[in-house]
């Protein structure tokens, strides 16, 4: 009998394990952890606001967690499909992706909240087109380093194609304006085709360009360049430009080792800002001091971790979009994790985006859950292939 047939058929025994679902616990125990302690954070961080402003003082944990229920919903759906579809259709995702963030654009489509136009209202509900949008780009880079893995490691045109198209999608994010949401997708991008071998020289020549492009972007806007600069110094303009970091250093200052207490953080009472948004993490720091903050983080770069081992062992296993992808999500995630935090501390420029699986966010929350259920799909993938190599190593023996 030969190797292929045995793959094929098998005792029934080996068919039982084959259709076995291989389920990634350590995965979903980092993200259940990081979900939950979230809940508790939104619910502390908003719940005199929320309680001042709808007399509901669980109004946004309420909320937070339909949500949570619905990305969980959606990332089960996820896990069902066979990756090779989302491989075999990345052309027409990346398709909608433009079409998505060129309607978002259209007035009377796009919603216009704080300034900026990065909303679809949908049946009464507001989504944020760039969270799925970048998503939906980041599985086409996936598949194009796959499709053209000789051109992309031997030529500069093979490189410079994808980046071109993803300039595209960061224009269309600056129209919005989103300013961030367009840097992190272009690293995580540039990142994926630098990991599936794109040349280190190549790489150097286009990372110093487009460093320059997003420079020169952000001093020719007199808004980008307040949100860039205003960091420097926010004491200078503590009641203006400077309001929300200055807010944000006083927590992160009063929560010295082992913070104020939960629930006790004074920021929160409408002084700091987006306080179960963008500065959650102010608050955490405030609340449970710096072993709060090693403990959250720990828990980010646990799971930063655990999507390269996956990446690395679905290269071995020969599964190269899937392993690509894994490696996205870590990069995306790992990337995100560290602006928002590093402008909570004032390191970096604001740039509006949340904390994954924590800051209160429908949009963001749902799409992170979505790309958890899409990793744990390539987990149980790569371990089918490769129980399915061992039983092929077996019966040739």
């Amino acid at each position: 009998m030969s190797a292929q047939s045995l793959r094929t058929t098998g005792s029934p025994m080996t068919r039982g394990r084959a259709a076995a679902v291989h389920i990634d616990t350590v995965t979903l125990a980092l993200v259940l952890a990081l979900l939950l302690f979230g809940l508790i954070m939104v619910t502390s961080a908003s719940i005199s606001m929320a309680a001042q402003y709808t007399g509901n003082p669980f109004y946004f944990l309420e909320r937070q967690l339909l949500t949570a229920v619905a990305g969980a919903v959606a990332a089960v759906v996820v896990f069902c499909l066979p990756m090779d579809l989302w491989e075999r259709f990345s052309p027409m995702l990346f398709a909608a992706a433009v079409v998505m963030l060129l309607a978002v654009l259209v007035p009377g489509l796009g919603e216009v909240v704080n300034g900026g136009r990065r909303w679809l209202r949908l049946v009464g509900f507001s989504f944020q087109v760039s969270e799925l949008a970048r998503v939906l780009v980041l599985i086409w880079v996936a598949s194009y380093a796959v499709r053209r893995q000789d051109e992309l490691r031997e030529s500069f045109t093979g490189l410079l194609k994808p980046l071109g198209l993803l300039a595209l999608i960061a224009a269309l994010l600056l129209g919005e304006p989103d300013f961030g949401a367009a840097t992190v997708l272009f690293a995580t991008g540039f990142g994926m085709l630098f990991l599936a071998g794109a040349r280190l020289r190549y790489v150097i020549v286009l990372t110093a360009v487009a460093a320059a492009a997003f420079g020169v972007l952000a001093v020719t806007s007199a808004y980008r360049l307040r949100r860039l600069t205003g960091f420097m110094d926010p004491w200078a303009n503590p009641y203006s430009t400077g309001f929300q970091l200055t807010q944000s250093l006083i927590a992160i200052g009063r929560g010295k080792w082992l913070g104020v207490g939960l629930g006790n953080s004074v920021q929160k009472l409408f002084y700091l800002p987006e306080a179960h948004t963008d500065f959650l993490f102010a608050v955490l720091a405030e609340e449970l001091g710096l072993f709060g903050v090693l403990l959250t983080l720990g828990l980010f770069v646990a799971l930063i971790w655990r999507s390269f081992y996956i990446a690395r062992i679905a290269a071995q296993a020969g599964l190269d979009f899937q392993s690509y992808l894994a490696a996205g999500f870590g990069l995306w995630l790992g990337m995100q994790t560290f602006i928002n935090v590093g402008v909570n501390m004032g390191v970096l420029p604001t740039k509006g985006l949340t904390l994954p699986l924590m800051s209160y966010g429908r949009s963001s929350l749902i799409v992170t859950l979505v790309w958890v259920g899409m990793l744990l799909r390539i987990y149980h993938e790569t371990m089918m292939e490769r129980r399915g190599s061992a039983t092929v190593m077996r019966g040739a023996s």
